[in-house]
């Protein structure tokens, strides 16, 4: 299985719906909440380019943005790839 991070906060919609699809996808994912731990807000701002929003999601540690980003990839059939064991 692929090693995802998601950095999240209470309450996000966003953060809901990324989750929502990967687990449909049966992967599981680590959820890091940014709201908890200040450094975890700059380690996801450092990683993920500035990017402010959350979610922020990480697939073997290649950043690939946010939700609608993730949306995205799986409609254009980029996700599924990802996610297969040893991808």
């Amino acid at each position: 299985m692929p090693n995802i991070e998601i950095y999240t906060s209470p309450y996000c919609g966003y953060c809901t719906r990324a989750k929502s699809l990967l687990s449909r996808k049966g992967v599981g994912f680590k959820e890091i909440d940014v709201a908890e731990d200040g450094g975890r807000r700059a380690e996801m701002l450092q990683r993920s380019g500035g990017r402010r929003t959350v979610p922020q999601i990480f697939i073997d540690g290649k950043h690939v943005g946010g939700c609608d980003d993730l949306y995205a990839l799986d409609a254009a059939g980029g996700l599924d790839p990802m996610l297969k064991p040893g991808s």
